[in-house]
């Protein structure tokens, strides 16, 4: 059974994740403080963090920081806090995903599923289905699966964009970390590379270009590839 340590100052919302989570099967701990998160993951080891931000001891990236000093354990941030720079730095500090408060449950379970699903997965895929394409990643091959002539042809660039994305299915990939694994550190804050090429993708995969189901921006933070 997955164990999640769910960490927020609102009894409300400590309630209402405890109750939607355990009638989904998973193992639920809570706590009201940083300091208690910080005991309950070293005692009780949880597969997966959810945190709030605003505690009243210690500031929940300060509590990130202090997790990632000596464990990969997963975090998913729920927060008030939507600015942009807000966002950025609990990523930077080594959050795995971001949500923001008010939430939709089912969001926020799908999010539980899908860091929870890159934590115990072995390996990535192989290959992988993106709307009506079957991309090989190891051939570096798409094909149409309903029979349409013609391939899609991706620049190197291209593909290299696509495996980062694809191969972290759900997870929130940061845009600076897009932009050095890609074009190197030197180019950490040359977003319209991002942008240039994500455009790209999307005319040769998505059936709406402007309405991408799969190759998603999340604005001010980075993109996910959503199966």
């Amino acid at each position: 059974m997955t164990r999640v340590l769910v960490v927020d100052s609102e009894p409300q919302i400590l309630r209402l994740l405890r109750i939607n989570l355990t009638a989904r099967r998973y193992e639920v701990l809570t706590a009201r403080t940083g300091r208690a998160a910080l005991r309950a993951t070293a005692d009780h080891h949880p597969d997966l963090v959810v945190l709030d931000l605003g505690l009243p001891d210690i500031d929940g990236v300060q509590v990130i920081h202090q997790l990632r000093a000596w464990t990969t354990v997963p975090i998913l941030v729920v927060s008030w806090r939507t600015g942009s720079h807000d966002k950025v730095d609990a990523l930077d500090a080594g959050a795995d995903d971001y949500v923001t408060k008010p939430f939709s449950v089912d969001e926020l379970l799908a999010r539980v599923r899908s860091v929870g699903r890159r934590q115990t997965g072995d390996g990535h895929p192989t290959s992988v289905r993106i709307g009506r394409f079957d991309v090989d990643l190891e051939r570096r091959r798409v094909d149409a699966t309903d029979g349409a002539a013609g391939d899609v042809h991706l620049t190197p660039t291209e593909w290299r964009l696509l495996e980062a994305l694809v191969t972290r299915p759900g997870k929130l990939m940061r845009q600076r970390q897009l932009l050095e694994q890609i074009w190197g550190p030197m180019c950490r804050g040359e977003t319209q590379y991002l942008r240039q090429y994500m455009a790209q993708l999307r005319r040769k995969f998505e059936a709406e270009p402007a309405r991408p189901r799969h190759l998603l921006t999340e604005p001010g933070m980075g993109y996910r590839f959503q199966p």
